[in-house]
């Protein structure tokens, strides 16, 4: 299993919610392109990258999103002169490269801009629920370049920044998704997003037996049995947030566990 930190945007700077809550920001860090570099130099192999302005309506914060992807792009690209050339500069600049998963897109032309940009998958959520005819175009263009971010609360779907319930449950929704060639779907347990009161693994052990893709699990992860609990029902990556921001999880300890 792959653990991956998050970088939530939020007027230009870095941040972690409660429950998705504006009103209840625990975390915020200024530079937001600092924090992507800091998860490279621990050995991650790839960030969550959500502007949460543009995916709530609020604004956008596409200017960092670009740099950062930008940055890993070049990174890439020093990395494969690296392996081209050989040499001791091979495991510096592992340490420093990064796949990116962007989030808080809507729209075609961006899913077309963050893939150019260098994103490595988009994640899609309000409209890829809302709109089924949209989400298949967007797939069959991108194949296994979507991610499906199904946010569920107390079992139901939610929408427009977690202030929408769907009227439908996540477990139909996850069966609706199965014809599709998705790089994954992301499932993230509202209530328990920001808490570290641990995942909801009730919830991602009956999703991980019915999803034809890779299911990644988000909200709760407070420790290492956490992680390790969710990789033992077969979840494919973790996405970490309050847990590696307040330092309850230590980023070494989850490496040596789950390496790149």
């Amino acid at each position: 299993m792959q653990v991956i930190p998050a970088i939530d945007l939020r007027d230009g700077a870095c941040v972690q919610l409660v429950g998705g809550s504006y009103a209840d920001e625990r975390v915020r860090v200024p530079n937001p392109q600092a924090v992507a570099d800091n998860w490279a130099r621990f050995g991650f192999g790839r960030i969550h990258l959500v502007d949460l302005d543009a995916a709530t309506g609020r604004g956008s914060n596409r200017e960092i999103v670009t740099t950062i992807l930008r940055g890993v792009a070049t990174k890439s690209l020093s990395r494969a002169a690296v392996e081209v050339g050989g040499g001791d500069g091979l495991e510096l600049v592992r340490q420093q490269y990064l796949k990116v998963q962007c989030g808080g897109v809507r729209d075609l032309d961006s899913i077309a801009e963050l893939l150019a940009a260098g994103a490595s998958q988009v994640v899609l959520g309000t409209r890829a629920i809302e709109d089924r005819a949209w989400l298949e175009d967007a797939v069959f263009r991108y194949p296994n370049r979507i991610i499906v971010a199904a946010d569920s609360k107390g079992g139901q779907l939610v929408t427009r920044g977690w202030s929408a319930t769907d009227s439908q449950n996540v477990i139909d929704f996850i069966d609706e998704l199965s014809p599709l060639p998705l790089a994954a779907i992301l499932v993230t347990a509202v209530e328990r997003e920001g808490r570290m009161e641990g995942p909801d693994l009730t919830l991602m052990r009956e999703l991980a037996l019915r999803s034809r893709s890779p299911l990644q699990a988000s909200g709760g992860v407070r420790s290492i049995d956490d992680l390790r609990a969710l990789a033992e029902l077969g979840v494919s990556a973790a996405v970490v947030g309050m847990a590696l921001y307040t330092g309850v999880l230590d980023p070494q300890t989850i490496l040596e566990e789950f390496p790149e």
